[in-house]
């Protein structure tokens, strides 16, 4: 069930009808949440009501005894268990089933985690634990949420508060505008093409592809995030922003905490930091790159996504070496918008690797580029006006941001959804072909 689709409204509909009235009985409100999960995965694999059930089981079973046990070996064991069983859970579905596990397997392993650290408090109800860990809207393609982050919520009771309520509908109004407006139309017109036969087109026009697969992959992966939290908010459940402008990044590091932040937080908190050798200097340059390939080998196990990774790497090693010997000072006026251009290029660099099939492809896009070939005649003035369009809305100033959402929360409900039918029914009028499955849910 993809959830730009029609049938993904109806259902969130009908658990949004169905949740609230319930919602103040907490068992009751956890049964909708519990059941919506089961039967969203059920959309894709029947084999998940069986697969996810036990794996939320046997990590709940780990957590009680993380949380009851106080000797450290058997804590190392419970904690490397869950570790093994969400990682080959995650391996076996990328194998055998129709959608990617990656996210479910992380949200999970946050909560034994933690409680191995002793960061999390836990819980010692199954239907919340179950309901937690799997949480619909995020473990296609996140954002990434602490578990124990969720069953603090599930234990407070919650009202539907409007302003919240206009907020989520303002949030899945532009995630699907991102998506099809912007996402699916520069790769159906441009990147797809380019990227599948790079020969047959000039460097300029090869260039331009490469510049509208960042906008297409940005705006396709928050489009989702945008509909994911919409969707929690419809339900009084807070997720964690996942992006934050990331090509008005200064540095490297910067970009990492713009751009997909949840998955930039898990690599740091779950992987870096439990990577050995923290109290040797060389380690901490070290450990960054082999976070970022680890990083880029989960994308996919192929040379191009491991370079990806490495030259993230090396370039979050490069930025923590300069600002140890120089120090992080604040960049203004005129270097600070060269800081700007100079980490787009690199992070667009990269992004040749990451959506190259095969190395080949990243060298044949790299060489025509190499080309100065100048040929536009594969460049539309629709790809033109649509990459004008995306360029200027992520730079657009976020108090800009905030006054449209504010104006579109001050709106009577029935104003608010209105518009939003208004916006989808014009959006099935103007995409013919349907959506494109999201980038990220493949991962």
């Amino acid at each position: 069930m993809l959830i730009t689709s029609p049938v993904y409204f109806i259902f969130l509909t009908a658990i949004f009808l169905l949740y609230w009235p319930l919602s103040r009985v907490r068992a009751l409100a956890l049964a909708v949440i519990l059941f919506a999960n089961y039967f969203f995965y059920a959309k894709w694999d029947l084999f998940l009501l069986a697969l996810m059930p036990a794996a939320a089981s046997v990590d709940f079973v780990i957590g009680l005894g993380l949380q009851y046990s106080e000797r450290p070996l058997v804590r190392r064991i419970l904690v490397f268990t869950s570790v093994i069983l969400n990682i080959g859970l995650l391996i076996y579905a990328r194998k055998n089933l129709a959608i990617s596990l990656s996210f479910y397997a992380f949200q999970a392993l946050t909560y034994t985690i933690d409680l191995y650290r002793r960061d999390a408090k836990g819980t010692r109800s199954y239907l919340a634990h179950l309901s937690a860990v799997s949480f619909f809207p995020t473990t296609l393609a996140g954002p990434i949420t602490r578990v124990q982050t969720l069953l603090d919520q599930f234990e407070k009771p919650k009202q539907l508060d409007p302003a919240d309520g206009g907020r989520a509908l303002f949030l899945i109004g532009m995630g699907l505008v991102k998506k099809f407006l912007i996402a699916d139309y520069l790769a159906a017109n441009l990147v797809n093409r380019v990227f599948d036969f790079p020969t047959l087109y000039s460097g300029a026009e090869t260039l331009i592809a490469v510049y509208a697969f960042a906008l297409q992959l940005y705006y396709d992966f928050s489009g989702y995030t945008d509909i994911a939290i919409g969707s929690g908010l419809l339900l009084g459940i807070k997720l964690p922003p996942n992006f934050n402008r990331p090509y008005a990044a200064e540095n490297v590091a910067d970009f990492w905490r713009r751009w997909h932040i949840s998955l930039s937080n898990w690599l740091r908190d779950y992987l870096y930091y439990s990577l050995p050798g923290k109290r040797i200097k060389a380690f901490v340059y070290i450990n960054l790159v082999i976070t970022m390939a680890l990083g880029g080998w989960w994308h996919g196990q192929t040379w191009t996504f491991l370079i990806w990774g490495l030259l993230h790497g090396t370039g979050l090693a490069v930025v923590r070496l300069y600002q140890t010997k120089v120090g992080a000072q604040k960049a203004t006026g005129a270097m600070r918008i060269v800081n700007i251009f100079v980490t787009a290029h690199f992070v667009i660099f990269a992004w040749i690797f990451f959506r190259s099939p095969n190395l080949e492809t990243a060298f044949a896009i790299l060489s025509r580029i190499g080309s100065f070939t100048l040929g536009l005649a594969n460049v539309s003035a629709g790809i033109a006006l649509i990459m004008t369009i995306a360029a200027l809305a992520h730079y657009v100033p976020k108090r800009w941001y905030d006054f449209s959402l504010n104006l579109y929360i001050r709106a009577p409900f029935f104003a608010q959804a209105a518009a939003l039918a208004a916006l989808v029914v014009g959006l099935q009028y103007v995409v013919h072909t349907g959506a494109t499955p999201f980038i990220y849910n493949k991962f």
